[in-house]
């Protein structure tokens, strides 16, 4: 079994600008997802997703699952629920919002995702919350908010369908941001990503096959499903993983905000959506507050949240 990665103690450990980098990829997914959404149900996305990444990491799928059958059954609770419900269910969610509400909707998850992930920190992880990290995670969640909805102050959501999706794919993520802190202190960065996608891949499947989803696709899909399963997917969970031991959960899900910032950017640019004055001041209010966050936490390391985390007892 691999070595735990120690806590983040020191000015060059933490790596919460590697988690935002992760989560800019994950915002150029639209860039995919939503011309392959209007052509293939969400399911058989999702499954095809897997099933390259899969194929990919597959050298190092029998260590990995030596690693976490040596890890204990409390490392093995937490790669299932990360597995099955932040890879396989969450995206399915995510990918489905496309097709019911309007572009603007499924970034309503990352409003609340932070508000799931400093729950389930604080709860699962032992971690302690500074008075300070209130001074950055007020304004990075209310610039989220602005960025989520184009009239702030009369929200409405084109269909409960599509607000019921993206609520659940935040709750799934959040749940995934702290759960792969608990994986993180005992299996590599690697194992864990190949853990989460092995894992996913039969529930994807289960998901198709329970919908009703075809799984026939034509060659004009692969080059999308390869771009959409290299870049926001493999190329983003791993570089995700390895920042994820050295940051603390709830600093991390902050960061993921640069994952709407990327989104909205890349939907004005690539996908002809606008956005109107209010968004554009929450997404500069977001990144603000992040770099913000980075800096402070670069003069003093226990200025946000209190250095030590204490584990969960074992099951």
């Amino acid at each position: 079994m691999t070595q735990p990665h120690p806590p983040a103690r020191t000015r060059g450990a933490d790596r919460m600008w590697a988690v935002a980098l992760a989560a800019a990829f994950w915002g150029t997914s639209a860039l995919m997802r939503e011309p392959l959404a209007a052509h293939l149900p969400a399911p058989t996305i999702v499954f095809y997703e897997h099933v390259i990444i899969v194929l990919c990491l597959s050298p190092w799928i029998v260590p990995a699952m030596r690693a976490l059958a040596a890890a204990g059954p409390r490392v093995i609770a937490a790669m299932l629920v990360i597995g099955g419900g932040s890879s396989a269910l969450a995206a399915t969610l995510f990918t489905a919002a496309f097709t019911v509400g309007d572009p603007i909707t499924p970034q309503v998850l990352q409003k609340l995702q932070p508000v799931f992930a400093i729950v389930l920190a604080v709860w699962l992880l032992g971690e302690r919350l500074t008075p300070r990290f209130a001074w950055y995670a007020v304004p990075a969640l209310l610039g989220a908010w602005l960025l989520a909805f184009p009239d702030p102050f009369a929200v409405g959501v084109q269909s409960a369908q599509a607000a019921a999706l993206a609520i659940g794919a935040a709750l799934l993520w959040g749940a995934g941001t702290v759960l792969g802190r608990i994986a993180g202190a005992s299996l590599s960065p690697i194992h864990v990503t190949a853990m989460r996608f092995t894992i996913a891949l039969p529930v994807a499947l289960g998901l198709s096959l329970a919908t009703g989803s075809s799984l026939a696709i034509g060659a004009a899909h692969l080059p999308l499903l390869l771009a959409l399963a290299l870049i926001p997917g493999l190329a983003a969970l791993a570089l995700y993983y390895w920042a994820l031991g050295r940051t603390a959960a709830t600093r991390a899900t902050l960061a993921e905000l640069a994952f709407p910032l990327v989104s909205a950017v890349v939907g004005v640019v690539f996908l002809g959506a606008s956005l109107g004055w209010s968004q554009w001041v929450g997404a500069a209010i977001v990144l603000i507050a992040v770099t913000a966050m980075t800096l402070s936490r670069s003069r003093r390391p226990s200025g946000v949240i209190a250095p030590d985390i204490a584990p969960a007892p074992q099951p």
